[in-house]
């Protein structure tokens, strides 16, 4: 893994960019910005997929595996935190003194100096980024965006717009998001995470007084997360918008149902809006109220703010149906938090029926999963009527001598309600042997677990010759 540095100055002029891990979603969100641009795009990653194929049909160069030759004409290199100090495009640029800077330096470059709203939370961001993008392309507004997942109903995870305005997701996970000139904050949660990075709970509450305090225009944060409320009370800025279910939110929801599509009611400002979401999860009513108090704040009316939130289709890789096989749905989300995995199951278990949860599980770092395991085995064994924990995708660390999946499955109460896995076809064969008619299986975890989905669902249709 490699720190960002984010003192490196960042050129004034890029006309080639070559991106290290080009296929990533934030990343290949950023390429075709940049393409949008007409930069000339290169990159590599080490393997194919359909944001690569997809990124070389607009017109981008791009390559399967790390050599120093592709960096080729690219006067500029953009990289994530993800690869290692030894890639040999990272060394080779470092030695030729070519200009290497972070993927945020590479996003502030291109915010330049526009109207920004910001997204950070442990929890939600790239929903809510997706929600607050969507409503104001349906209110006439066409902001330039980069979200960390596609939005389901603009088909990209990026896009340029005519108007003074842009919206991010910002990272949390390395500091990052403390580089922008944020005009409005959103701050879905402070639930601490990467602490491989900030070392105490501690040190990630002040990243995030720092991020809202340096806000422009407003700070728009949840009042009822215990973590964003420690941060609210550190706070001293002019203008802070909570938001949340508890009484004295100022943008308050209320009425939250969840037997079918989700229905609420908004309260701002002496008024109050009934809404119904497309997407399932009482959570996502909670980031649908953070999206309109954005909405607000910029200026818009209450209830044209909701109708236009209403129209969010959701986000790949969030609770996203892949098929269905022997009357059993196979969904896909990119939950890696025990929060974010309680939020996805109790979002499927409203809208399942009579049938049941398989989660099929993979750990996310080592360091998470040394810290969380517990934590998870106790969430997975509430909401999941069974589990199957695949081995820990390591991401940007190295192996940890006794940190595996086991830890995960070890931790369950109930030793009948969980199995490790650690191969992938055992796995999507045992999970077809668990689902019956009417059942959801469930993949969770942000690393190259949705790669299993066309495993589990062929398990599942050869169990039922």
């Amino acid at each position: 893994m490699i720190r960002p540095d984010l003192s490196l100055p960042i050129p004034e002029r890029i006309e080639a960019a070559h991106f290290i891990g080009i296929g990533g979603s934030g990343m290949s969100g950023l390429a075709r910005m940049f393409l949008a641009r007409g930069i000339r795009v290169s990159g590599s990653d080490r393997s194919d997929s359909a944001a690569l194929r997809d990124l070389a049909a607009l017109g981008a160069r791009v390559a399967i595996g790390h050599d120093a030759a592709h960096l080729g004409d690219a006067d500029t290199v953009i990289h994530t935190g993800a690869i290692w100090p030894e890639n040999p495009e990272y060394v080779t640029a470092k030695e030729r003194g070519m200009p290497v800077i972070h993927r945020s330096q590479a996003l502030h470059w291109l915010i330049g100096g526009r109207r920004l709203v910001s997204v950070a939370g442990a929890h939600g961001k790239t929903t809510s980024t997706g929600m607050i993008v969507t409503a104001l392309r349906e209110l006439g507004i066409d902001p330039s965006f980069v979200s960390g997942g596609v939005i389901a109903q603009l088909g990209s995870s990026s896009g340029p717009g005519v108007d003074d305005l842009f919206v991010v997701e910002a990272d949390e996970s390395d500091g990052t998001f403390l580089l922008y000139d944020t005009s409005i904050a959103l701050i879905t949660n402070v639930d601490a995470d990467h602490l491989d990075h900030y070392g105490t709970a501690e040190a990630f509450d002040d990243a995030f007084v720092r991020f809202a305090a340096e806000a422009r225009e407003a700070v728009v944060i949840s009042a009822d997360d215990a973590g964003a409320r420690r941060v609210r009370a550190r706070l001293e800025h002019p203008r802070v918008v909570t938001f949340g279910t508890d009484a004295d939110a100022d943008v308050r929801v209320s009425g939250i149902r969840t037997d079918g599509p989700v229905v609420f009611t908004v309260h701002a400002g002496g008024e109050s809006v009934e809404a119904r979401l497309g997407i399932p999860g009482r959570h996502n009513a909670i980031n649908a109220t953070g999206a309109v108090a954005v909405l607000l704040s910029l200026g818009l009316p209450l209830e044209p703010a909701v109708r236009a939130v209403e129209t969010f289709a959701g986000t790949v890789r969030r609770f996203e149906l892949h098929g269905i096989a022997r009357g059993v749905s196979v969904y896909d989300d990119y939950a890696h938090h025990p929060t974010e995995v309680a939020a996805a199951l109790a979002a499927a278990r409203s809208v399942v029926g009579e049938g049941r949860l398989i989660a099929v599980h993979q750990p996310h770092t080592y360091s998470r999963t040394l810290q969380m395991s517990g934590e998870f085995a106790r969430v997975l064994e509430e909401y999941a009527d069974h589990t199957v924990v695949l081995d820990v995708y390591g991401a940007r660390e190295d192996p940890v001598a006794g940190v595996t999946g086991a830890l995960v499955s070890e931790a369950f109460r109930d030793p009948d309600r969980v199995r490790y896995v650690p191969d992938w076809q055992d796995a999507a064969d045992y999970a077809a042997t668990v689902a019956r008619p009417g059942d959801y299986v469930i993949t969770l975890g942000c690393g190259d677990v949705y790669r299993i989905v066309p495993q589990l669902l062929a398990s599942l249709a050869r169990a039922e010759d």
